[in-house]
């Protein structure tokens, strides 16, 4: 699929998504257009691969009479064989696109147009055909968030059954591309839709979504000299897209892990991970409070990746301290800031040839009291910090702030210095700033190669970030003073001269003009 082909379908895609718009915010509509798009991914690939296994009897899936004694026993054989290979099953009369058929019926009287009962049932169908096998938490109340009978869909079950049986119509007329097993067409589009509803949901975007120029970054710093990764974790792994992000940069990921405290956004990670062809045993989302309740507690990962919320409220409950994440620092980050509380949650699951790469406002670098003894901690009795690169301000939804990007290894190859970058002034200005690839470009560049260019970046030796008391504020480290441009005063001065001498020369016809004239002269 080409580039121009590509935009295509991200524009049908965003088009059918806004016919849901009506009187909905952008995270409510977000959450049925994405849903319907998943529901149609899961027929196709239930289609697919029933076709498949009925190859050698030459019918196709939806031609089965699933009330016959044949018909039962063909679906039961395939019903099987699908939990085992996908994870869930439908029947052929579930199939997305049959139900748009039905729901697009052109018998005005028929009630077979009416769908939304049927649908609602087959949402539902989708998760408890999971029950008692290894997928069920993985589709657990996935579609709980699409209430078809929501009044914001139409004020009477008639309006709500057109406006979805029209977004089903149009939805089904769109290829996804499925077969070609090299494309990631669905997924690119899902992803694009994310982000524009992210653009469109203002402080909300932060709890879902890293813009995507920055997942980059994190995903090829923690990927760094690695082709394959046993693991990647993100303990606020929002709707999974960086962790998706990792994927790409590498040939394999054998497990997806993540933690997600809001309900509808783990819904959507778990959507993601399954959309992106991520098989159900190969990852595990988790919905809880991670700080309060971490789920891997056991697990420690090659690659961590996080964009937690900045500067969040925690418990910092006295108990902690004898928590293994924390208990070792001897002191807690503050209630009011959790920010250094994620980065000791992920240092205790990162494996000792694992990278972590975590978004932290510019406050996390600076401010005293407990965060200072923590940074303190890292730096001299650990050494695990390796790198700090600031980034430009206004590049995250929801908050105009500066940020930066902390890197840390538990066995470093440079131990003996800290790589520092200020990328700040490198982007694209815009309504929300952007870095551009040659700006992604160089800023891996710089970090996997440590170099020190002059005004970019620095290497800091452990003693002078000691000497600064562990204040890693970047302009410590990195100089970006512009020199003024020297004045040469005897050139001034000869100038100044001969604009005088003008003046004079200027003046004197002047007179002599009003004088002409027979009028008063300005002076």
């Amino acid at each position: 699929m080409s580039e121009d082909q590509k935009k295509i379908l991200e524009q049908q895609l965003w088009n059918i998504a806004n016919t849901l718009r009506g009187k909905m915010n952008a995270d409510e509509f977000r959450d049925y257009i994405l849903g319907f798009i998943f529901y149609k991914y899961l027929s196709e690939r239930m289609d697919m691969y029933a076709n498949s296994i009925l190859k050698a009897d030459k019918i196709k899936y939806k031609d089965i009479k699933e009330n016959t004694k044949q018909g039962k026993e063909y679906i039961q054989a395939i019903r099987e064989e699908s939990l085992e290979k996908l994870g869930y099953f439908l029947k052929p009369s579930e199939l997305f696109s049959e139900v748009a058929k039905r729901g697009n019926s052109d018998k005005e009287e028929d009630e077979s147009n009416f769908i939304l009962e049927d649908l609602q049932k087959i949402l539902t169908n989708i998760q408890q055909s999971t029950m008692g096998t290894e997928s069920e938490e993985d589709f657990d109340h996935l579609f709980e968030d699409m209430d078809l009978n929501s009044t914001k869909l139409g004020k009477t079950p008639e309006a709500r059954n057109a406006i979805i049986a029209k977004v089903l119509s149009h939805l089904d007329k769109i290829d996804f591309k499925l077969e070609q097993t090299e494309l990631d067409v669905l997924g690119d589009a899902y992803e694009y839709l994310i982000a524009q509803f992210a653009s469109g949901a203002g402080k909300k975007a932060g709890e879902f979504y890293t813009p995507q120029e920055v997942s980059m970054v994190l995903a090829k710093i923690v990927t760094t000299g690695k082709q394959k990764l046993k693991s990647v974790y993100d303990p606020t792994c929002g709707s999974g897209s960086l962790l998706l992000r990792v994927a790409k940069e590498v040939k394999d990921v054998s497990n997806f892990y993540g933690q997600e405290l809001n309900r509808t956004t783990y819904n959507l990670a778990r959507m993601n991970m399954i959309l992106h062809g991520v098989h159900y045993r190969k990852f595990d989302i988790k919905q809880e409070d991670t700080l309060e309740h971490p789920q891997h507690i056991d697990k420690t990962f090659e690659a961590i990746v996080a964009n937690p919320p900045f500067s969040a409220q925690w418990s910092a409950n006295p108990l902690f301290t004898s928590d293994d994440r924390f208990s070792q620092y001897g002191k807690l980050a503050p209630s009011s800031k959790a920010d250094f509380a994620f980065v000791q949650h992920m240092i205790y699951h990162l494996a000792e040839n694992g990278i972590m790469a975590i978004v932290l406002p510019h406050g996390a670098l600076f401010r005293s009291g407990a965060e200072q003894h923590i940074r303190r901690y890292l730096i001299e009795d650990k050494n695990y910090l390796d790198a700090v690169i600031g980034l430009p301000a206004n590049l995250f939804y929801g908050t105009p702030i500066p940020t930066c990007i902390m890197v840390f290894k538990k066995c470093r190859e440079n131990p003996e210095d800290v790589l520092f970058m200020n990328a700040a002034e490198h982007f694209e200005r815009g309504t929300q700033n952007t870095l551009r690839q040659e700006d992604i470009d160089r800023i891996i560049d710089t970090y996997r190669n440590r170099k020190e260019v002059p005004k970019y970046s620095s290497l800091a030796t452990l003693e002078f970030i000691a000497e600064n008391e562990y204040n890693l504020n970047i302009p410590r480290y990195v100089n970006t003073f512009e020199e003024e441009e020297k004045i040469d005063i005897a050139a001034v001065s000869k100038q100044l001269k001969s604009l005088e001498k003008e003046m004079k020369n200027t003046d004197a016809e002047l007179m002599a003009f009003c004088k002409e004239l027979k009028i008063d002269t300005p002076f």
